[in-house]
């Protein structure tokens, strides 16, 4: 019984022990699992500290970048990036055309022989002020923003360079930022104030007058003709330039400009400093066969221009009022006599309307007045009244009839010997038989994208027995001249009769073109 007893004892004490010592063991395991749970945790909490501080750190950023609108192509009709917070435009227009234009000269006189040339018919593939331009804008204020703009002509179908058309014959025609380009600040409040170099505000407040820009019907042929042949002197793009745009309050607009002489010499006889012709072009000698600078600007040279517009529009009404001044125009290259001619103010003021009917017709009516201060009446060839009348009717959705007349009447006189008539004989002092008259149809047509048009013009221009007006002055590349074949822009060709240059001619051209604007 003891020994029973005594065996059942041990028994238990192994169980016991064995009990306790299996629960030691997994105490022991459990506590190793627990100290490993508590490191992983703890190396999990310090990775976690470790991205919250990446995070933080990269919040600053985060913020900026998504307050600054991504860079990228804003969606749209036009070719417009979003660049650094502003935006920059590429756009353009391309205007080329096949014409086919006659001087209005076979037959005429000189020192009694024919004139020599081809005279007649003479076709053409020409470029048409088409240009390329970037512009842009970025705001620097809650209603202030930064513009620029640089516009270049592009030439489609002649070789860049200067042209032989042209009344500025050193000027490079197509370098890059030839057209419209300048740097300024503009509100929407106050208006604009920008620098470089743009079309006046007179030249740009009719512009939308015609219809028949840039092609040889272009208006003009005489509206901003202060003188016939070429000469555009009051549809000009003025160069180092400052001006003001108003904002548009309630349809009225209204723009200042002024064009500093940048000319030391007392009578504007030298190039404006800085430029590479003759103020208003009509250099008389320069990179066109002659080397350097011509010795003086005599044809039309001008010290500051000033220029302003007024405009209103409303529905279907559109009025403007323009005025220009050019001072201390030297004309010293047209007098026999000095003294005669000489070195006086030029003036320019214009009235325009356009409306549209509920027939869709388009009327556009503009009357314009040049004036010289002159000294002697009987050699101005610069003071007269012209007008233009202009009618559009829409024909279909996408096809215009286009119609245009302009007439300008006599001047007070005209320079001794500054033209020959048809005979051969020289203008006396006060032929003012010099006024003319343009005509001018065509048709338009849009297609279905809207940004590409066909057109087909024919235009007329009968010059008064002293008058030498030209055909597609201002805008077609070609402008008819009132040279005969032989001649060259200072001289003739061996063997040509050739004279000086002519009046009462008639000049005419059909011209087919088509546009493409992006």
């Amino acid at each position: 019984m003891t020994l029973q007893k005594t065996s059942i004892a041990i028994a238990v004490s192994l169980a016991l022990g064995c009990v306790v010592n299996a629960h030691a063991d997994q105490a022991s395991d459990m506590q190793a699992k627990l100290d490993a749970l508590q490191k992983e945790i703890q190396e999990l909490q310090a990775q976690m500290n470790a991205v919250r501080k990446k995070q933080e750190q990269a919040a600053p950023a985060a913020a900026a970048a998504a307050a600054a609108p991504a860079n990228g192509v804003k969606a749209g009709k036009d070719l417009v990036f979003k660049v650094g917070g502003g935006e920059v435009q590429l756009y353009g227009h391309a205007d080329v055309s096949l014409d086919d234009q006659t001087n209005g000269m076979a037959g005429f006189i000189n020192g009694g022989l024919p004139v020599t040339g081809h005279n007649g018919w003479v076709p053409d593939v020409s470029s048409n002020l088409s240009f390329f331009g970037v512009r842009g804008n970025r705001a620097v204020s809650d209603d202030l923003k930064g513009v620029f703009q640089v516009e270049t002509e592009i030439s489609y179908a002649a070789t860049p360079g200067a042209s032989d058309q042209a009344t500025d014959t050193t000027a490079q025609k197509y370098s890059l930022g030839s057209r419209n380009s300048f740097v300024g600040l503009q509100s929407e409040e106050y208006g604009a104030i920008k620098l470089g170099k743009t079309d006046t505000p007179y030249k740009t407040a009719t512009a939308r007058l015609d219809p028949f820009a840039s092609t040889p019907g272009d208006y003009n042929a005489i509206m901003g003709n202060s003188g016939g042949d070429n000469r555009t002197e009051f549809d000009f793009r003025a160069p180092h330039a400052v001006w003001y745009e108003s904002p548009n309050i309630q349809g009225v607009h209204a723009n200042v400009l002024v064009s500093p002489g940048q000319n030391r010499s007392t009578d504007t006889g030298l190039y404006a400093q800085g430029e590479p012709d003759c103020s208003g072009g009509n250099s008389t000698g320069g990179l066109n066969g002659n080397a350097g600078q011509p010795t003086s600007c005599t044809d039309g040279s001008f010290a500051t221009l000033y220029s302003v517009d007024l405009t209103f529009e409303s529905g279907p009404l559109y009025a403007t009022a323009a005025y220009e001044l050019h001072k201390d125009v030297n004309r010293t290259g047209d007098e026999i006599v000095p003294g005669t001619i000489g070195i006086r103010d030029e003036s320019a003021y214009k009235l325009g309307v356009q409306y549209t009917f509920p027939t869709k017709t388009t009327v556009n009516v503009l009357v314009e007045r040049v004036q010289r201060d002159a000294i002697t009446d009987s050699l101005d060839e610069r003071t007269h009244t012209a007008t233009w009348l202009a009618l559009t009717q829409s024909l279909t959705a996408f096809d215009d009839l286009n119609l245009g007349w302009a007439h300008v009447g006599r001047t007070p006189g005209q320079p001794v010997e500054g033209v020959q008539d048809k005979f051969g004989n020289p203008a006396p002092a006060g032929s003012s038989n010099n006024e003319a008259n343009l005509y001018t149809i065509g048709l338009k047509h849009r297609f279905v994208d809207k940004r590409t048009t066909a057109y087909l013009t024919y235009s007329s221009l009968v010059n008064g027995y002293w008058a030498h007006y030209s055909l597609g002055a201002g805008g077609h590349g070609l402008p008819t001249r009132n040279y005969v074949g032989d001649k060259f822009i200072g001289g003739c060709q061996t063997g040509g009769n050739c004279g000086p240059p002519f009046s009462g001619y008639n000049p005419e051209a059909v011209s087919f073109g088509v546009t493409y604007d992006f």
